[in-house]
């Protein structure tokens, strides 16, 4: 019952007392939040800008279509064989070496993607990337949220995935301007394989550079899991109790659902930079700038999802965002015009933002603190299985069938996911 009132105090402040409450709560945060913070958006530059330059640096390539999707899907499956490993090993060891190696090996592996035509050492270098991104993955979610008080979890998650996806979404800008750069200053297309080669040199940089500050990581406690009132003349403190179900039938639960919905993923965002570029006939350019702009109202959308979660509560705004993916995906993949498109991918983006850090917080809560990063571990896993799965059917469709056909699986997958996680959490008194 004090967790009803709490978030219904929470959720009548006005819209301006909401963002100073958390403006000062984001001021209180711990040096490890704000170096993890900075990384992350490193994190979310680097793949920004190789979602646009890495599948058409590998299209440039003899251009091969097929090899392109396939330089696309070998990075998911570095995750298979080394994030379940790194999980178990991150709840026994300390995390902070783990995300130093990450943070060194990764650039080079993508210097080598954009620095060498030889196509089978391309593709050992992606899959380092994916095995090296893994350690990324596992660690620094738990880290995050042991760092802060669970009333401030939703909040530091919405944080880093405005970070992630917002802030580091300007990355499409560069990705699509840095081949636009070299091209005029060595006569070259944009769309040639040298202009874009230094597009993925770009990314390499900008998960380099935040690599640095990580030598001043702490290790410390994880924060109990009490949460503070929230609000300033409320008495009440709320337990967060995890889930009574065993480890075994919870994880299942917990990644079943995710794997359709990665996969869902996979048969629409993969490929979505080569659709745009065929159906439409865009130029990198304007692909990146699409994606920039996907990417800045994913995290826009996200420095709400405090306030909608008040109001709402976390598996009602998961399944809700979730569920109206999929006719978007649909939308996306057989509209007849261009400004469509891009708007319906945009309005696919508005829902990400909604839930992405809301599910992240879900997750982590429903486990005790000693098998959080094995439970990232198997996210890694599920991310990998879902997406290579997804890309690589939704290539097959549009090879064989047509382009747009990929989006319906997708959007079948999308709307599988959250029906799942409502029968498998909707009765549980601690979903929310």
């Amino acid at each position: 019952m004090a967790r009803v009132a709490d978030n219904r105090q929470g959720a009548s402040l006005p819209v301006w007392r909401r963002v100073s409450q958390w403006g000062g709560e984001a001021r209180g945060y711990s040096r490890n939040v704000y170096l993890l913070l900075l990384f992350t958006l490193g994190k979310g530059l680097q793949l920004s800008i190789g979602q646009v330059t890495l599948s058409l640096n590998a299209y440039s390539i003899g251009d091969l279509q097929e090899f392109g999707r396939l330089l696309i899907a070998v990075p998911s499956i570095g995750p298979l064989l080394a994030a379940i490993p790194v999980g178990f090993l991150a709840d026994r060891l300390p995390r902070k070496p783990l995300l130093i190696i990450t943070g060194i090996l990764n650039p080079i592996a993508l210097a080598l993607i954009g620095l060498t035509t030889n196509a089978p050492l391309m593709l050992a270098a992606s899959f380092a990337n994916g095995v090296l991104s893994s350690a990324y993955w596992v660690t620094s979610i738990p880290m995050l949220t042991e760092s802060v008080a669970p009333r401030q979890r939703v909040g530091v998650m919405s944080l880093n995935t405005f970070l992630m996806l917002g802030v580091g979404s300007l990355g499409g800008l560069l990705g699509g301007a840095v081949p636009e750069v070299i091209g005029a200053f060595t006569g070259l297309s944009a769309s040639a394989p040298l202009p874009l080669r230094w597009g993925v040199v770009a990314a390499a940089v900008a998960v380099f550079l935040p690599t640095i500050p990580l030598f001043w990581l702490t290790e410390h406690r994880p924060a109990a899991d009490i949460a503070a009132p929230s609000a300033p003349h409320d008495t009440a403190t709320v337990t967060i109790h995890p889930s009574v179900r065993a480890i075994p039938l919870l994880f299942f639960l917990l990644l079943v659902p995710d794997v359709l919905y990665t996969a869902g993923e996979g048969a629409v965002v993969a490929l979505e930079p080569l659709f745009f570029k065929l159906r439409f006939h865009l130029d990198p350019g304007l692909i990146g700038a699409l994606v920039a702009g996907g990417g800045l109202l994913v995290g826009v959308t996200a420095l709400l999802a405090p306030s909608i979660v008040r109001r709402f509560g976390k598996l009602r705004v998961i399944t809700t965002a979730q569920l109206l993916s999929a006719p978007i995906a649909l939308l996306i993949g057989y509209a007849p015009w261009l400004w469509l498109a891009a708007l319906a991918e945009l309005g696919r983006n508005f829902l990400r933002g909604a839930f992405e850090p809301v599910y992240a917080t879900f997750a982590m809560e429903r486990v005790d603190a000693r098998f959080r990063a094995r439970l990232s571990g198997f996210y890694s896993l599920t991310w990998s299985i879902g997406f290579s799965l997804g890309a690589a059917a939704s290539g097959w469709l549009q090879r064989n069938v047509n382009l747009s056909i990929g989006f319906l699986l997708g959007a079948m997958l999308l709307a599988t996911a959250p029906t799942w996680l409502l029968l498998a959490f909707a009765r549980d008194p601690n979903a929310d």
